[in-house]
């Protein structure tokens, strides 16, 4: 097997894109695809300040490494999340990186700051954990972000987790989630600019690039996603993918082209219902927002007046 540009020995074959690459070439190949990523939807431009939310994970780990190998002014965000030695060990990763790559990098545990961790938030709120888990790091990347006066919140959602989290909401016709499929949400009133630079890239493209890269990752799953239903969209459009390679990029970017734009509406009604938070001041459609009414719940310390989140534009 060799290299589609340079004919010596490929490391990897990419069957959607018909092309197999050397290591060098294949680093190139994922950075190029980031960067065009960037371009084409307009993410953010040199010199702005991107916070790379960080989990310890191949994704988030390559999406840091890439957003500073192309020039970025990138810090991460790790969040502790307090599920035992998974969050110690995707903590040290972290970690590591940020020392080995002289990253700045900012650490937020829930324990320390809200007095609760997800599995114990989980229960005490009545949530699944992967819902207590996501609604805790929205809450903390758009507080961090907007303290830090960052341009944007960068998260490692590939290819794959786009195609599934696609794939569920046509399934169940979750029209206002389809109009927040994009891989840019905008800024607006309390909540920063988030993107998804790493959207033309695949899973096993990602693991790929921490092995080149020489990227130390956590590898084990989080044992609290277990029976997470997007597991079940993956494992099916994986299936597709194998008849068909390109299957998920076309399905996932061919809405995009096509019919994206038709939920708009839908997902505008509902932030055009949101309020304040009287308790943190984070937008939110009722009173107390969900992530106070789970830090209560939780027997947490409940945030109160935060005139940043309050006053941001």
């Amino acid at each position: 097997m060799k290299c589609t540009v340079c004919r010596g020995p490929a490391v990897i074959d990419l069957r959607r894109h018909n092309a197999n690459f050397c290591a060098e070439h294949f680093l190139k190949f994922c950075r190029d695809q980031v960067e065009r990523t960037i371009d084409d939807f307009d993410m953010f431009a040199p010199g702005d300040r991107v916070l790379v939310a960080v989990s310890g994970g191949k994704d988030s780990l390559a999406a840091w490494h890439i957003l500073r190998h192309l020039g970025y002014d990138a810090t991460g965000l790790y969040i502790g999340l307090g599920i035992g030695e998974y969050s110690d060990t995707s903590h040290r990763y972290v970690a590591a990186f940020a020392a080995e790559h002289d990253a700045p990098l900012i650490t937020v545990d829930l324990r320390e700051r809200y007095g609760y961790d997800i599995p114990g938030g989980a229960r005490a709120a009545r949530r699944t954990p992967c819902s207590a888990c996501g609604l805790s790091k929205r809450h903390v990347f758009d507080e961090a972000a907007i303290e830090g006066a960052f341009d944007a919140v960068a998260t490692g959602h590939n290819l794959d987790d786009e195609a599934a989290v696609l794939f569920g909401n046509v399934l169940h016709w979750h029209t206002e989630y389809l109009g927040r499929q994009s891989p840019v949400l905008a800024a607006r009133d309390g909540f920063p600019r988030k993107v998804k630079p790493l959207v033309r890239l695949g899973e096993r493209e990602m693991a790929a690039y921490c092995i080149v890269a020489g990227i130390d990752y956590i590898v084990d799953e989080c044992p609290m996603a277990r029976g997470n239903r997007h597991l079940h969209y993956k494992a099916a459009l994986n299936d597709i993918e194998a008849a068909s390679p390109g299957a998920k990029a076309d399905f996932y970017f061919g809405f995009l082209r096509r019919a994206a734009d038709r939920f708009d509406g839908e997902a505008e009604a509902g932030r055009e219902q949101l309020g304040r938070c009287d308790t943190c001041g984070a937008p939110s459609p009722v009173e107390r927002c969900a992530f106070c009414r789970l830090v209560e719940r939780a027997g947490g310390a409940v945030p109160v007046n935060a005139p940043t989140l309050r006053g941001a534009k």
